[in-house]
């Protein structure tokens, strides 16, 4: 006789673990009192036979083959939580292995139907190009931040800002650490009036903005981004600082200009490659002047051993295709063979997570808005992957890091002060 759905479940996690599966089939397994999930038909399982772990949960999900009792769809932090600590497969043995192996036999996995709101894998992606190429990157970058430009404003507050924020207090908003992280990166670029900076994949303009207007530099920010591009200079011109700030759309790599005083990065590095860092901090290093200073930010792996993201994983074919994620030492590294002298170097994980937290928030607190003006799928993929991104950066699997270098001078000059200060004056 065939096992069960609900059965098949103990067997491979336990009758205690901290879920209980409710099957089409009339069958349950797990605790009795766990976090319910329903799977409403077969393709329920098909989906997680076919792409075990979280992309395979995540696609029964988002089209509705499994059901989730008591989800905070804006928020499903506690639900990741549960799913994460408490769902651990046991090896088989014996008796239990054949049965299994009958189960599945009843059972065959097939490719399953997917989400519209999923990316090609790796092979089809082909079609837009190579890997990292310009029209592949711009087809990425285009996927992730051409929802709209009013589902980030609800989503990321009023700085338009996507990248980590640095907290002061534990106290401070949002608005305040986002404020406060400006002020950092422009405190370690040594930013003054009449300086030149160059922010590459400069978002909705954020850094330029902050930097021209209490900084008193002239700035150039380039993103791939055309909702990006727009909305940004449209801010610059309401600002009224058009005749110091601008922000294209385009490739850093098409930025011709040379001789700046700073080059802030700030949430790039993850889309450029790491096979490309070499090329990528070779180009900005090109573009500073003698004792300029570069300031690196992106997210980080916690070592240097498991470059990039998991191909058949949520985040690669749902968030960020072909995003590259390494540790901060192979980062280091690449700047110091490329010629930079490294000056400082923080992680701010903590931080992320909070600011995670943060976004999830602002998504419950305009969760219908957001599903009017990106769809129900994509206001689903937002929940997860940033109450994912939190966990993960509270437990320490992923860092960001930010880090700080000077083109030193070949005399050995490199612009830094004895024992310089980089802190905000009310940190």
């Amino acid at each position: 006789m065939t096992l069960t759905v609900g059965q098949a479940f103990d067997r491979v996690f336990g009758s205690d673990a901290p879920v209980r599966i409710v099957a089409w089939d009339g069958s349950e397994g797990g605790s009795p009192d766990g976090l319910v999930l329903r799977l409403t038909n077969p393709d329920a399982l098909n989906h997680i036979l076919t792409a075990p772990g979280d992309l395979g949960l995540a696609r029964a999900y988002l089209l509705g083959d499994l059901v989730i009792d008591g989800i905070d769809e804006a928020d499903p932090y506690e639900v990741l939580r549960v799913i994460g600590d408490g769902l651990t497969p046991h090896r088989p043995t014996g008796h239990d292995a054949v049965e299994l192996a009958r189960f599945l036999a009843h059972h065959p996995p097939h490719p399953p139907a997917l989400p519209p709101e999923e990316t090609p894998g790796q092979l089809r992606r082909m079609a837009q190009g190579l890997r990292h190429g310009k029209a592949r990157d711009a087809a990425a970058i285009s996927h992730h931040y051409d929802v709209s430009n009013a589902f980030y404003e609800l989503v990321l507050g009023p700085s338009m800002t996507y990248t980590c924020a640095c907290f002061p207090t534990d106290e401070a908003s949002l608005e305040e650490a986002q404020a406060y992280k400006y002020d950092l990166v422009a405190k370690k670029l040594g930013l003054r009036p009449g300086m030149r900076l160059l922010d590459v994949g400069c978002g909705w303009g954020g850094m330029v903005r902050h930097a021209v207007k209490h900084y008193g530099v002239t700035a150039l920010g380039v993103t791939l981004s055309r909702e990006q591009a727009s909305w940004a200079q449209a801010a610059i011109e309401a600002d009224g600082i058009g005749d110091r700030a601008e922000v294209r759309h385009g490739d850093y790599r098409d930025v011709t200009e040379r001789g700046f005083d700073a080059i802030s990065s700030i949430g790039l590095t993850e889309h450029i490659g790491v096979g490309n860092y070499p090329a990528y901090f070779r180009f900005l290093r090109e573009r500073l002047r003698d004792e300029g200073r570069l300031l690196n930010h992106c997210i980080t792996r916690p070592d240097n051993k498991h470059a990039g993201l998991p191909p058949r994983g949520f985040i690669n074919r749902y968030v960020f295709p072909d995003g590259e994620l390494t540790g901060s030492g192979d980062i280091v590294r690449v700047m110091e063979d490329e010629g930079f002298e490294v000056r400082h170097h923080e992680n701010l994980r903590e931080h992320y997570a909070r600011t995670c937290a943060a976004w999830n928030s602002n998504l419950a607190k305009h969760w219908d808005d957001c599903v009017e003006l990106a769809g129900l799928g994509t206001a689903r993929v937002w929940g997860l992957y940033l109450a994912g991104s939190r966990l993960g950066f509270e437990r320490n699997e992923i860092q960001l890091h930010q880090v700080l270098a000077s083109r030193t001078s070949t005399e050995g000059v490199s612009g830094f002060a004895l024992r310089p200060r980089f802190e905000p004056a009310d940190g």
